[in-house]
């Protein structure tokens, strides 16, 4: 697969993005009529945004130098397009032509490891987090044990209402739809977990920083530090972590770690 055309025409960014011109890859999809080919390139361009993906992300508008002939040239438009921009414009080209057989199993191929290896980053990302959640939530118990809390439950659940806005651990377990025996944070993406992270980690601060004392001012410092992440997260323009899409079990995610270590393991895919 290294030797494919696609693979040879592929460019990279001063950023380290890869991207394909579309000029050069008119040609290698059998395309000799630049109008013909931006007709596949509008319909791909639609299929993206259908698809509910940002169409000026994967299709960027730019200008290319050609020659015309007797040393001269001339600006035309372009695109520098994304993988998944090239996916979708084989998917929407003209099914007749050999070329768009190749260049649809390529990219198809090339997207879904795409996929695979995004998601495994995720998942580093969330067994990483999960694990210091455990780590730290000990250390919140200790200093809320030493801070004179009895309820530990009601003093987690202050913390979530403030983070959640409003929302109690059992409305969160609900809103997942999770069974009863599920806990929440195993089924956090990495971007969830990582604002309980920040709560956590500054609740126990806080507690032992100010010397709070008691359950009822233990209660509302967890709540505080709560809601001053949730201010975060808005005033940067995040999305409130009761609004973020639901996650497998992380049990899953150490599986699909564990299996990509396993050279004998292509993930169902080969070069």
């Amino acid at each position: 697969m290294q030797n494919n055309i696609f693979e040879k025409i592929r460019k990279i960014n001063e950023y380290n993005q890869e991207f394909w011109s579309a000029r050069d890859l008119m040609g290698p999809l059998g395309y000799v009529e630049w109008r013909k080919f931006d007709g596949a390139i509008g319909r791909a361009k639609e299929s993206c945004k259908n698809s509910g993906q940002g169409v000026d992300d994967h299709f960027v508008g730019a200008d290319k130098m050609v020659s015309v002939g007797s040393e001269a040239k001339r600006n035309v438009s372009d695109y520098h397009l994304s993988r998944y921009a090239c996916y979708l414009i084989a998917q929407n080209g003209d099914p007749r032509k050999e070329e768009i057989a190749l260049a649809q199993t390529y990219f198809a191929i090339q997207t879904r490891k795409q996929e695979i290896n995004e998601l495994l980053i995720e998942d580093y990302k969330r067994v990483g987090l999960r694990g210091e959640m455990t780590k730290h939530n000990k250390k919140l118990f200790e200093a809320a044990k030493d801070a004179g809390v009895v309820n530990y439950a009601n003093f987690q659940d202050y913390g979530y209402m403030g983070l959640y806005g409003g929302l109690r651990q059992k409305n969160i377990h609900v809103k997942k739809g999770l069974k009863s025996k599920e806990k929440i944070l195993d089924h956090m993406g990495s971007e969830e977990l990582a604002a309980n992270f920040f709560r956590v980690t500054q609740a126990e601060a806080k507690l032992r920083r100010e010397n709070i004392s008691g359950q009822t001012k233990a209660n509302q410092a967890h709540f505080v530090v709560g809601e001053k992440v949730r201010q975060t997260i808005k005033e940067l323009g995040g999305t409130m972590p009761e609004e973020l899409p639901d996650v497998d079990n992380i049990v899953k995610a150490k599986s699909r770690i564990k299996s990509s270590l396993n050279p004998s393991n292509s993930m169902g895919l080969k070069d």
